[in-house]
């Protein structure tokens, strides 16, 4: 038996926890009556309504119901709103990876539709009551409604879709830009999404022309209801401000364009959904909503079908489950209590864990140094960083005297004799790191658990001069140390259960993703960034122009060429992990000697007077070009497929090598510590869809590839 679209759509959501509309009627103080619907899926704040296909149908229906009231004139007005502290939360995705066509990915667009323009239809006016967090198509469902007020204390408000790989295809592509222009529409549809998805609380979404009104937390629902009713009896107009006028109109296109410009400067053209976003906000201009929301059907179902969506539900997966439960974490084993720290090292990168770890464990933290200078300079840089937080409003003057206060410095070991808890921020030499553990050991509890930040130096030898190396774990910070989410907790060869669990705990406190790994060189992260830069400076000295390696490199989904990467990190920094990764396997890893040359000459980018990339610097390319006889270039396909390759070899190796258990880890390192976007799901599945893993050891990482239905 032939089954439709609809049905497959129905059949896939034959699990979905319904979010329920209720319907109660209130009687407005001016007259008449007000049907409030309430989105509630019976669950607990911890689990938010969602909008799956069977919500939408039951949403649907009772939408019918309040028309036919409205036009027997027993209804006056309509509003939605949601279960406390949720208005909802956007689409069911639940099933999303498994919709099995790009028709059926299409139904969901047009049901969402169909349903949600129906607030518009009522014959009467529409509040929606936004009270909490209001996502993607909860956003959407706000977006139909005739009038939007916010609760002063909803947080969570946003259009999030572009970063998981989508669109928003229920109306807010659309919608939004009508509603208070393209620029600022712009911001909450692409821009936020891209920078980590950030959202909005309600006075932000009032204030940029979202909503219509603040409406205090205390009060929200009884002053929503009052409000409503100010505008039904006419008491209350409602002037929107932000609303497109005619210059805005005439500079619709202008300003969708430098977007473009803008976004393709930062995150390049690999990403979909950015430029179908892109695409719909231009076209939102003019039209029908019937066109409009045909054009976002259509590209919700491209890209539902795809393989960045697929990516990205597999990533979402990783950060938001696999995340919470490190995989190697030991078993039945207690953390160790940390009731006071000590940072040896007051440098930059000491004093942001300082700041970190006073501000999060709450305990009393103190750095040491070799002068009292230093110290002191650390100590200050500290205070100085939290008066930044507190101006900025991130802390209360409150939070602020207590980080300060718990901050102390000393050029005496003694200081830390009864800490629980010892990072080393120190040089990145082994003799270095060496000499500040004999020393501290001789000082410290003997069940302190010490701890080193380094990036790829081996922790099983820096323990070898302990008394006790089994304290001695591996904390790997990633920078800056305050955003980046990624810890590398490493277990050396004698690390015991107990370091490991202390450090797990640590990190989760520090509110931090921690993945367990071996002590080999690079650890996750590292390994695989220095496997991706050697080949880019192996290009380079092979004759391949800057430019053409950049667009070899593009495909593989990272949010930067590897030369911008580079002179990120510090050129210094990147040719010491080019030359330790070398050192361990010469036969595959590139060394650092010209990249050698180009730290001593400073740069590899020209830039402009903001800071953006313009090019290569002449000089640089020169200290690396070799001579005529010696060039041998490629092309860009070329370069793409030796970083393929040199990819899919070297995840594959750590596996084997048991750097970690499963490829999900290295991916899960590579999103949360080098900024792999969700649309490339970290590195495997792009390796799997490009042929390289095949080419390279005749499998996949994943059976079956994670892929859309398109391609399967």
């Amino acid at each position: 038996m032939t089954t439709t679209p609809i049905d497959q759509l129905t059949a896939l959501s034959e699990d979905e926890v319904v979010t329920h509309s209720y319907v109660k009627h209130v009687a407005l103080p001016s007259g008449g009556t007000l049907a409030l619907i309430t989105l509630d899926n019976g669950k607990d704040y911890k689990r938010p309504s969602t909008l799956g296909p069977r919500t939408m149908r039951e949403l649907s229906g009772v939408l019918d119901e309040l028309r036919a009231a409205a036009a027997a004139g027993t209804v006056q007005a309509v509003a939605i709103t949601g279960k406390e502290y949720c208005f909802a939360a956007g689409a069911d995705l639940s099933q999303a990876a498994a919709l099995p066509s790009r028709e059926v990915a299409h139904e969901l667009g047009v049901l969402g539709h169909a349903t949600l323009r129906k607030f518009s239809e009522l014959g009467v006016p529409s509040f929606a009551f936004v009270n909490g967090i209001a996502l993607g198509g909860g956003l959407e469902v706000a977006l139909h409604c005739t009038y939007r007020v916010f609760s002063s204390a909803a947080q969570g408000i946003g259009l999030p879709e572009v970063f998981l790989g989508i669109i928003p295809g229920w109306g807010g592509a659309t919608l939004l830009p009508r509603l208070i222009g393209p620029e600022k529409a712009l911001r909450v549809i692409v821009e936020n999404p891209l920078k980590n998805n950030r959202l909005m609380d309600g006075k932000a979404a009032v204030d940029l022309g979202i909503g219509d009104a603040l409406i205090p937390s205390v009060t929200f629902l009884p002053s929503a209801v009052a409000w409503a009713d100010g505008v039904v009896s006419g008491r209350t107009k409602v002037v929107r401000k932000n609303e497109p006028g005619m210059i805005e109109k005439a500079a619709w296109g202008t300003i969708v364009k430098v977007a473009r410009q803008q976004v393709t400067s930062k995150i390049g053209s690999v990403p979909k959904s950015p430029f179908r976003a892109l695409d719909l906000v231009a076209a939102a201009k003019s039209g029908s909503l019937e066109e409009r929301f045909a054009g976002e059907d259509d590209a919700l179902a491209d890209l539902l079908a795809g393989d960045q969506f697929a990516a990205s539900m597999y990533a979402f997966d990783l950060v938001q489950k696999r995340a919470k439960r490190p995989v190697g974490a030991p078993e039945g084993v207690d953390a160790k209590k940390v009731t006071k720290v000590g940072v040896l090292g007051a440098g930059l990168m000491a004093s942001q864990f300082a700041l970190l770890f006073a501000r999060r464990l709450g305990v009393p933290v103190v750095i040491t140094d070799v002068s009292q200078e230093r110290v002191d300079a650390g100590v200050a840089r500290i205070r100085q960083s939290v008066d930044e937080m507190l101006a900025k409003g991130r802390v209360s003057q409150d939070d602020a005297n207590r980080i300060t206060a718990l901050v102390s410095g000393s050029v005496s070991y003694d200081a830390f004799a009864d800490a629980d808890w010892v990072i080393e921020a120190v040089f990145e030499e082994m003799g270095v790191k060496q000499e500040v553990f004999r020393k501290i050991e001789q000082v410290i509890a003997p069940d302190a658990i010490l701890a080193t930040n380094t990036s790829s130096l081996s922790v099983d030898e820096m323990a070898s001069v302990l008394q006790n190396p089994e304290r001695l774990v591996g904390f790997h910070f990633f920078n800056p140390v305050a955003v980046m989410p990624l810890l590398e907790v490493v277990r050396a060869s004698r690390t015991s259960d107990e370091a490991v669990a202390t450090a797990l705990s640590v990190a989760k406190t520090l509110k931090k993703t921690a993945i367990v790994t071996a002590d080999q060189p690079g650890f996750v992260v590292n390994r695989v960034l220095a496997r991706v830069l050697g080949e880019a400076m192996r290009g380079v000295e092979e004759g391949t122009s800057f430019e053409t390696v950049a667009e070899g490199a593009a495909p593989l989904g990272l949010p930067m060429s590897p030369f911008e990467l580079l002179e990120l990190v510090g050129l210094p920094v990147g040719a010491h992990v080019l030359d330790s990764h070398y050192a361990a396997w010469p036969e595959r890893f590139y060394p650092g000697d010209g990249l050698k040359r180009i730290a001593k000459h400073g740069t590899i980018l020209t830039r402009d007077k903001k800071g953006n990339a313009t090019g290569y610097d002449s000089a640089a390319v020169k200290l690396v070009a070799p001579s005529k006889k010696d060039a041998h270039p490629v092309d860009a396909a070329e370069m793409q497929r030796r970083f393929e390759d040199a990819l899919a070899d070297e995840v594959h190796r750590m596996l084997e090598d048991g750097v970690v258990q499963h490829v999900e880890e290295i991916d899960l390192g590579l999103i949360l510590g080098a900024g792999y976007p969700f649309q490339a799901g970290g590195i495997s599945p792009y390796l799997d869809r490009s042929g390289a893993s095949e080419r390279v050891f005749g499998g996949t990482f994943h059976e079956p590839p994670i892929v859309g239905p398109a391609s399967r």
